[in-house]
Parts: C-alpha cells; structure tokens; sequence
C-alpha cells in the first residue's frame, strides 16, 4: 500500500466561500469538477501519484470541529499558508508548533467551521 489515505473531501455550507478560501491559502485556482448532486472542488495535488481532496457543498455533507483532523500539506514552510488563513476569514486555533524531526504544524478552522491543519518540514 502505497498511502494509507487515497482521498478527502472537506464538506463546506457556501462553496464560493469555501473556494475563495482554499484558492487564498493554497495560491493556486481550485478546479470546479462537474458532479450531478453536489458542488465539486478539487484541491491542488498529484492525483496519478500521491494524495489529494476536494470541497465539497451537498445533503449529508457537513463541517465540523470535531471530526478526523485533515493535515494539508503545508509546502517548504507552513508559515506562508498560515499567514494567508486569518487574512482569507479563517482562524488560527493552534500556532505554528514544532514536532521534533517531523516538522511543524499549526491547526486553524476555515470558514465553513471545519477543523483543519497544516503540516510542513520547515
């Protein structure tokens, strides 16, 4: 097994909101994906060869601050995209924090009210 996470999708209430979010934090568009029930956004990874997610707006998708807690890639330095999450109406819950020789993290909730994180080296 090559990842033991394949996919994710972060249930969002306003997905225009949500967007513009996700577009702010990560610097990149996110990629509308038709879907016959829901409204579809792809995050940005490398679907072929490691792992990645979506926002998504339906029934029976809802946010939250008390389910599995998503870790994003943070890039070279999380520091950059977590100076982007209050700006874009996020909030920061949990600063950049040092984990030893596995990097840092920060967590902060989005504008949907969803707990999420941030991970990264530097």
């Amino acid at each position: 097994m090559k990842n033991s996470i394949n996919w994710f999708e972060i249930p969002v209430k306003n997905f225009e909101r949500a967007k513009a979010f996700y577009e702010t934090l990560f610097g990149v568009p996110i990629e509308v994906m038709p879907h016959p029930s829901y409204k579809y956004g792809i995050l940005p990874g490398d679907m072929q060869n490691g792992v990645t997610g979506g926002i998504v707006e339906g029934e029976g998708f809802e946010p939250s601050m008390k389910g599995a807690l998503i870790y994003l890639n943070g890039g070279d330095d999380l520091s950059i995209p977590l100076a982007k999450v209050e700006k874009a109406g996020g909030k920061i819950i949990l600063p950049k924090t040092s984990i030893g020789n596995n990097g840092f993290m920060a967590h902060f909730v989005d504008t949907e009210g969803n707990k999420m994180a941030l991970h990264s080296i530097k």
